[in-house]
């Protein structure tokens, strides 16, 4: 995506910004001057350069506040690579981090991956390298872009105007000033100019001596209430990096945040809404509600084990409320179910783990695929693939454990999720899924378009020594272990991989299909144009690459709406 330069701007705004070409170099001290107030009491439109970063410190002071609130997941994922003169930059390994972010009293990151004493760490400890062994903190830090934000401490120079997506930007410079203390952040910022958010910053943090070394970062906001910009998405990279322990450090990461508004599932809206019941009408005593016999009895039983195993993994924000994508998956299911004239009860159902790392499992009758899957899945056959082995789980009768129908099981901390909540199959259940779900795709739609699933496979076999954190499950069997891989028969059929080709399309990188909200924590499917490969490089299949989000903002809510919204006096 690249990015325009508005040429034009409100009168008021034009008057404002430069007025900037009067003090263009950088701010002085704390200023002077404040942005006038309205007979409203809303803030006038700065006219100066100092009123315009006045208000953007007054901004990002309430940004910082407004976090202390907040406690969203927080996902990392690190790919080390090093240089190929065939196919350019390859993965050679990985590490994965999943957390949720308390900024309660500083900046802390509860883990979910077991790390020992992480939510007792703080910045000046994590954003360095010690040892080349990356720490997840560091990377949920870059979000923020310093948590004392002041003009005193920096150098702020104005750059040029700038569109990001639909929202037009003012870009400056910013540079910590001698003596403004270490982890002060250097780099440029990208503040929108309704509101003076900053929706961008692209830079590092001041590193406190030569033995320090803090790493490179392009960090994204996006508009997720009116008027409120919260972090979305951080892109890392370093390259030929000289750490002090080693050289050469080459690395790309991707982190993600989501699940701002959990404490919201949108069902309290049951209690407030006023529901008109139509008369019930008088039964026939023949056809009269009856008793539920044992066997529907055990459904009912493994159906409650499996929504309080759903619905706990939702409130933790690890599935995603159910949306469209869901229904994709659906379609996928009901084509296998219908040309194999099944019958199973209840039904069958999909949804969506909110993850990376490439998984997929059954819930009782529910099948899961995480969203990192979905990303690198290149067609509906490889996507059919992985749905008929997790139905050929449910065909079989290979049910999880019922002690989840007791609801107490589901009282513990969210950090435990993945302890607490097993969904493994034997071996021995896993070949029978796999020989079922052959089946299942030879009298399916997909039968003819099997060989680009046994190409994802290849590549995925080929990839799974160096990626072993993206293949690792959390919560159910893995895709590939050893040397082999899942529904191996199907590599057979597929043609030899070729990484030199353009025209062949193994996988696709991590991203490439699913859009995550942050604030509501649903998904769909990116409405993106395919773009042409100019060379195999440019293929990377389950690869880390850069953000480029398009912003937009979100419209005020009309009065109304904001007079329904207000608490009550």
């Amino acid at each position: 995506m690249r990015f325009s330069v508005f040429l034009f701007l409100p009168a008021v705004l034009a008057l404002s910004l430069f007025a900037l070409a009067q003090d263009t170099n950088s701010t002085s001290g704390a200023s002077q001057t404040q942005g006038a107030a309205t007979q409203s009491g809303t803030p006038s439109a700065p006219a100066s350069f100092d009123q315009v970063i006045d208000r953007v410190v007054q901004r990002e002071h309430f940004f910082n506040a407004e976090m202390r609130h907040l406690h969203p997941m927080v996902e990392t994922y690190i790919q080390n690579f090093k240089g190929n003169a065939q196919a350019g930059v390859v993965p050679v390994s990985d590490q994965y981090f999943l957390g949720r972010l308390d900024m309660t009293e500083g900046t802390k990151d509860r883990s979910f991956m077991g790390e020992p004493g992480l939510g007792h760490k703080v910045l000046s400890k994590f954003t360095s390298l010690y040892s080349v062994r990356f720490l997840p903190l560091g990377f949920a830090q870059m979000a923020i872009l310093d948590q004392d934000f002041q003009r005193k401490y920096y150098n702020i120079t104005f750059a040029r105007r700038e569109f990001l997506g639909e929202i037009r930007c003012l870009v400056f410079d910013v540079e910590p000033r001698k003596g403004s203390g270490n982890g002060r952040f250097i780099g440029r910022i990208w503040v929108e100019d309704q509101d003076f958010n900053i929706v961008r910053f692209n830079g590092t943090y001041q590193s406190p001596s030569h033995s320090s070394y803090y790493l490179h970062f392009d960090s994204w906001r996006l508009n997720l209430r009116p008027g409120m910009w919260l972090p979305a998405y951080v892109y890392s990279e370093e390259t030929g990096m000289h750490s002090g322990v080693t050289s050469n450090l080459n690395f790309k990461a991707q982190t993600r945040l989501w699940g701002y508004d959990l404490k919201n599932p949108g069902q309290s809206e049951e209690f407030t809404q006023i529901l008109v019941e139509a008369p019930q009408t008088v039964r026939d005593q023949s056809t009269a509600a009856q008793d539920a016999s044992p066997v529907e009895s055990q459904r009912l039983w493994e159906r409650q084990a499996e929504d309080n195993a759903v619905e706990r993994l939702q409130k933790i924000g690890l599935i995603a409320p159910e949306g469209e994508v869901d229904k994709v998956l659906q379609t996928v299911v009901n084509n296998l179910v219908v040309t194999n004239n099944l019958e199973i009860v209840p039904d069958v159902r999909t949804r969506v783990l909110l993850t990376s790392p490439l998984e997929s499992f059954t819930i009782g009758h529910t099948i899961v695929v995480s969203r990192g899957l979905l990303d690198v899945l290149p067609d509906e056959a490889s996507l059919a693939m992985v749905m008929a082995h997790e139905l050929g789980h449910i065909v079989l009768g290979h049910g999880g454990d019922t002690k989840m129908a007791f609801y107490d099981r589901m009282f513990f901390p969210d950090v435990q999720a993945f302890e607490q909540l097993d969904f493994t199959h034997t071996p021995a259940e896993e070949a029978a899924a796999d020989q079922k779900a052959l089946d299942l795709l030879g009298h399916s739609p997909y039968k003819d378009k099997l060989s680009n699933a046994g190409l994802f496979l290849k590549a995925l076999q080929a990839n799974a020594p160096q990626l072993k954190s993206l293949i690792r499950p959390h919560m159910g069997n893995g895709l590939a272990y050893s040397q082999s891989v899942r529904m191996s028969a199907l590599l057979t059929a597929a043609p030899q991989l070729d990484t030199k080709r353009t025209d062949q399309i193994a996988a696709l990188p991590l991203g490439g299909r699913i859009k995550l909200d942050p604030w509501t924590s649903r998904i769909e499917l990116l409405k993106t144009k395919p773009v042409a490969l100019v060379s195999a490089s440019e293929k990377l299949p389950f690869e880390v690459t850069p953000f480029f989000p398009f912003l937009t903002r979100l419209p005020a809510p009309s009065p109304e709406k904001a007079a329904l919204t207000e608490p009550a006096k």
